[in-house]
């Protein structure tokens, strides 16, 4: 392989001629997220039926009482390359990219797996790989009523009191990128809920960083720890400066 042999000066300067591109495909990422939260919602008015650990579950009970919910059809049932040993090679490599999910979760955001394979197939799994998200065993039409009876997809839906909504999906290539928390919250309607973020009027917003936390720390309601807050705000001052 034969490649151009620079100087650190010229080197840098390639470098900041590329991020003039990548800061524009950053906003242009945003702007796209900030289409998602204005996407119309579909309600779901079918009821379906999921097997899960604790038995007979609903599509409202997989929010686990969180209000947005997101599902990642996996590939793990007879047929499937590798039953009953491992789950389709692609969905496992997707299920290894998750993030951990206290973050997801402290914004009010549950994400889910659901496949054909029972749950002790599923429990077994998950013990194999290390895998700690909740897994759902789909027992009627949901995948293909989701766009994801054959190969994957994810849904995002939006729960208001009893009802539930569809409010969007991603699929193909779109599910290589999903995997960080940043990347979830960015498919959901409510979006990341940072003030900075451009959303519709009365969506939930706080300062970023200020609800960062370990994934073991997080209180619900708790006010962001003050020399957290101290530590963020010199962060986002040095950053400024930066350009």
């Amino acid at each position: 392989m034969q490649m151009e042999i620079v100087s650190p000066q010229q080197w840098e300067a390639a470098r900041q001629q590329l991020l003039v591109k990548e800061k524009a495909l950053t906003r242009a990422r945003d702007a796209m997220a900030a289409e998602r939260r204005r996407m119309p919602w579909m309600q779901v008015e079918q009821a379906y039926a999921f097997d899960g650990p604790q038995g007979k579950a609903s599509l409202m009970d997989l929010f686990d009482g969180r209000r947005q919910l997101i599902v990642y059809r996996a590939f793990f049932e007879p047929g499937v390359h590798g039953w009953p040993e491992q789950a389709c090679r692609g969905c496992s490599m997707v299920a290894d990219q998750v993030a951990h999910l206290a973050h997801l979760n402290a914004r009010d955001t549950t994400l889910v797996f659901a496949s054909r394979a029972p749950q002790a197939d599923i429990i077994r799994l998950k013990a194999r790989m290390g895998w700690e998200m909740p897994w759902y065993t789909i027992t009627d039409g949901f995948d293909a009523d989701f766009g994801v009876d054959e190969w994957h997809g994810t849904n995002a839906f939006i729960r208001d009191g009893d009802r539930v909504f569809r409010t969007y999906f991603i699929k193909s290539r779109g599910d290589e990128a999903l995997g960080s928390t940043w990347s979830y919250l960015d498919m959901t309607a409510l979006g990341r809920q940072e003030v900075w973020e451009d959303s519709p009027k009365g969506y939930p917003q706080t300062p970023p960083y200020k609800w960062w936390n370990w994934h073991d720390s997080y209180v619900p309601d708790a006010a962001p720890d003050q020399r957290w807050v101290e530590v963020s705000d010199a962060g986002e001052i040095a950053l400024r400066k930066q350009g």
